[in-house]
């Protein structure tokens, strides 16, 4: 305050210590499709709503399936996500090649469209996924996409393009990744080529926003499913079956059960501290977050006032996640052997950061004993009783 004379009340806003952060959104969705329309009007139509190899940004997901088309995955990835939620989407609308060849291409040339997407739309792609497009090679262009986007791919075992025709194809295609961001699917739905992936990516987004990253899309009840393209034996006491084989070779499967459910936590990662999809996305979340946190400080006079702060807000932010379920634990500290006097000299500061990921509950067992023990007092029950 200045030293001068002064009657009255007088207010100031200082902004140090802890500042509260809004938290980073991922459940934005990333589609990659196709869309056809009649010749004329409706051509017209869907060239406006729908560019191609252009992103657009889709704010009402139900609205936007009658402007989609008729023709292509574009109308029927959005009505498949609609009904699993309302999530913001940025669709990239590609051609249909003359071949396989030359929509794979497409695709692909697409994907890359996903990466500038934030500097465009405001809005950065974290759940990616192409419906019924995503062959191997797809695939791993989105996988790229996700690295670089911090984002996590869900698509379908298609070894040759097409869904793969048994149990043990899917598992052999399965060895072709080994990617924490990605999640494979087989079989698919019986309603059309890719609804499985398009029902990934509006049940992840919904998730996010009902109940958080930290919780995996498996046995969640999913929308819109009447059948399963292929078999799949199942039973929630027994791992010898179909489903189990597919979850221990880390593919998620759909299962009845009170409804259909996606079934599989893991990802295709070849690190195990990041086999659950969960993990992956806990981990995402908090680099995402720790650089909102961060971002004032960037530039700054480095001093021990602002280490320390970095440190408060730090772990003022892992408590938060931890009272929230989000985390089990974790702890932010400033480490000085990672940091001599020289290396902070030059402006370069190291703050450590450890936390334990949420694990899905994958196994329960029971210890189920039969014993005698509980007739020892029937006969003071009934004797009870008579007396009675």
């Amino acid at each position: 305050m200045p030293d001068t004379f002064f009657h009255g009340i007088n207010i100031e806003e200082p902004t140090d210590g802890i500042r509260p952060i809004l938290p980073s959104s991922l459940s934005v969705i990333g589609l990659i499709a196709t869309a056809t329309a009649a010749v004329g009007a409706p051509t017209a139509d869907l060239n406006t709503a729908f560019p191609l190899d252009t992103r657009t940004l889709i704010t009402d997901v139900r609205g936007a399936v009658a402007k989609a088309g008729t023709g292509g995955s574009l109308a029927q990835s959005l009505g498949a996500i609609a009904d699993q939620g309302s999530p913001i989407v940025v669709v990239v609308r590609v051609a249909e090649g003359e071949d396989d060849a030359g929509t794979e291409a497409n695709v692909i040339a697409g994907i890359q469209l996903l990466l500038a997407a934030e500097s465009q739309l405001g809005v950065r792609p974290r759940i990616l996924g192409a419906p019924g497009l995503d062959t191997q090679a797809v695939v791993e262009a989105l996988v790229v996409a996700a690295k670089r986007l911090r984002g996590f791919v869900y698509a379908a075992c298609r070894p040759d393009g097409d869904i793969a025709a048994s149990v043990a194809e899917a598992v052999t295609y399965r060895g072709e990744f080994s990617d924490r961001e990605l999640m494979l699917f087989w079989p698919d739905t019986t309603a059309w080529d890719g609804h499985a992936v398009a029902i990934a990516l509006g049940l992840r987004a919904a998730i996010d926003e009902k109940i958080g990253w930290h919780k995996t899309i498996s046995n969640v009840a999913i929308a819109g499913v009447s059948g399963i393209s292929k078999d799949v034996s199942f039973d929630i006491r027994d791992p010898s079956t179909d489903a189990g084989l597919l979850n221990a070779a880390q593919i998620t499967t759909i299962v009845r059960m009170t409804g259909y459910r996606f079934w599989g936590n893991h990802t295709c990662s070849d690190e195990p501290l990041f086999g659950f999809e969960s993990a992956t996305r806990t981990a995402q979340a908090i680099q995402d977050d720790l650089a909102l946190i961060e971002v004032p400080y960037v530039d700054q006079p480095m001093t021990v006032g602002l280490v320390r702060n970095l440190e408060e807000e730090g772990n003022a932010y892992l408590r938060r996640k931890v009272t929230a379920g989000q985390l089990i634990g974790g702890r932010c500290w400033f480490d000085k052997s990672a940091n001599p006097g020289n290396v902070l000299a030059a402006g370069k500061l190291t703050i450590d950061l450890d936390y334990t990921a949420v694990a899905p509950a994958e196994a329960i067992t029971n210890r189920l004993r039969i014993t005698s023990a509980y007739y020892a007092t029937l006969g003071d029950q009934l004797s009870d009783t008579i007396t009675g």
